[in-house]
Formats: C-alpha cells, sequence, structure tokens
C-alpha cells in the first residue's frame, strides 16, 4: 500500500494465542481461515475508533462468495458483522471466551485483538463500513491489474493449488488449506468459486468453468502444508482424520477406500 501513496499500519497478534485458536478452529470448525478474518474485519473497526477515523472501505461485499444476496442491495456493512452486544456470548475457534479463559489459561487481554468492538463503541464514533464493490464494478482480473499497475501487487509465479489462478487470495500460506476444508465441509472448492464469477464476469463459458472445477476442485495444497502443521504442532494424520470427520455423508460417498463426491457440476459424482 505504500508504493500505492498510503500510509499504513500492521499489527501483529500474539502469536501463542494465535496458534492455538488457528488449532481450535481446525479441531473444531474444520476452520483454518478464521483467526485469519478475525483479524481482516474486525481490527479495521477498532483500529478506526480508535484513531477517529469515520471511514472504512473493504472490496467487495461477501455476497459475492456465498453471503445472502440481499446484502448487496446496500454499500454499507451491517454491524453486526463486526461489532459484539456481549463478549460471553462470542465463541473464538469453537471456544466460548470463558472457557478460553479457564481452560487454556489466556489472558483477557490477549484476545481483545481477536475480538470486534463493542456496539457502543462504534454507535460513539460513527463510523460507517462499506464496500468498494457497491460504487465500482467489482471484476477480480480487472481489479488485479489495476493494483499491479499502480500498487505493485504481483501474482504468484506459479499455479495456486485447488484453482487455476495465481493473483486471488494469497495473503499467506494458510489460504490454500482454507478453501481445501470448504471442499471438504461443502463438496465446493477454489476452482468452483473462481470459475463461478469468472462465469458471471463472461471471462469464462460455463463449459470452460466445468472443465476446471473438474480437475482442480479439491486438489490437495500440499506445498505450504508441513510448514502449517509443523507451525500448529499437529500431526498430519490428525489433520487428515478430522477431515474425515467434517464430511457430511449427504455430500461424500466412501468407495474403494477413497471419498467421491456424490453429486458434481460435471454430472461425475457417484450418484448422478
Amino acid at each position: 500500500l505504500d508504493d500505492g501513496g498510503f500510509d499504513n499500519l500492521s499489527f501483529n497478534r500474539n502469536g501463542k494465542v494465535m496458534k492455538l485458536l488457528t488449532r481450535l478452529s481446525i479441531e473444531n470448525l474444520l476452520h483454518p481461515f478464521q483467526t485469519f478474518i478475525l483479524g481482516q474485519k474486525n481490527l479495521g473497526p477498532k483500529i478506526a475508533a480508535k484513531y477517529g477515523i469515520p471511514l472504512i472501505f473493504y472490496g467487495e461485499n461477501e455476497a459475492e462468495y456465498g453471503n445472502p444476496l440481499a446484502d448487496n442491495t446496500t454499500s454499507l456493512r451491517d454491524k453486526s458483522y463486526f461489532t459484539m452486544k456481549n463478549v460471553d456470548e462470542v465463541y473464538l475457534g469453537g471456544v466460548s471466551i470463558g472457557e478460553l479463559r479457564e481452560k487454556y489459561d489466556v489472558d483477557m487481554s490477549d484476545l481483545m485483538s481477536f475480538l470486534p468492538p463493542t456496539a457502543a463503541e462504534i454507535e460513539g464514533c460513527n463510523i460507517d463500513v462499506r464496500y468498494l464493490g457497491y460504487y465500482l464494478k467489482w471484476t477480480p482480473q480487472e481489479v488485479y491489474y489495476y493494483a499491479a499497475e499502480h500498487t505493485g501487487f504481483k501474482a504468484r509465479p506459479f499455479r495456486t493449488q485447488g484453482t487455476y489462478s495465481k493473483y486471488n487470495s494469497i495473503d499467506d500460506k494458510i489460504d490454500d488449506l482454507h478453501y481445501y476444508t470448504t471442499h471438504v465441509k461443502f463438496g465446493i472448492g477454489r476452482a468452483t468459486y473462481d470459475a463461478s464469477q469468472e462465469i458471471r464476469n463472461n471471462h469464462l463459458t460455463r463449459e470452460e468453468g466445468v472443465a476446471l472445477v473438474n480437475r482442480f476442485d479439491g486438489e490437495f495444497p500440499d506445498r505450504y502444508f508441513d510448514d502449517i502443521m509443523e507451525h500448529l504442532e499437529m500431526k498430519p494424520e490428525y489433520f487428515h482424520e478430522l477431515c474425515d470427520r467434517f464430511r457430511s455423508p449427504h455430500l461424500w460417498k466412501q468407495e474403494g477406500g477413497e471419498w467421491k463426491l456424490r453429486h458434481n457440476v460435471a454430472g461425475t459424482g457417484t450418484d448422478d
């Protein structure tokens, strides 16, 4: 962002707590990306409240990726997404704040950076959180080209595992594993997300999208997998066991020791 002409702040959270919450989010939710998202969505409003910044912009609305389509009818992000009323009702990594403090001996001060601001804090500061994609046509490829030209953003020099693209959602090493777990839990992976958008934007035909999904969806992201497991102090075998626990029987069927989707977009599932 500094190359693009903006001042910026960097914030690093307690690494031990980050590791604990990420591990818990995998064990309880099969959601390795939750702790990252908490920072992405909660920290901005908290910093804005601290420095008296009245307006926050994010890129595209989450409705592009599965949230209710009606969310796209306004530029405003609903405050319920980034505020809390009662901290005792908040769960991180599938664990209540009380249990994190009592069972895992985590200080409240170390959890604050993962928690959203209170509704009262935001109301008192008159902070608006809006989506730039409401005002500008948000086409991922064109946004990538703009960022590359004006901020020096660089795509990966290699294809992202699980899809065919190189430039989107490459924030850190755990992104790829996150999309793999969405494939496990919901039967749709990263190639489905990418191809769906590009079909809507007329960059792909549906037939091309189906072929790409059939080829790349569910590809296991082994490039950084060992690094992640080592960091989280989790055995790879345990992670795969968790994946099997989270496979819904109405989506998956085991044949010959291999998990297969009952239905897929190509019409080649076990029950198609």
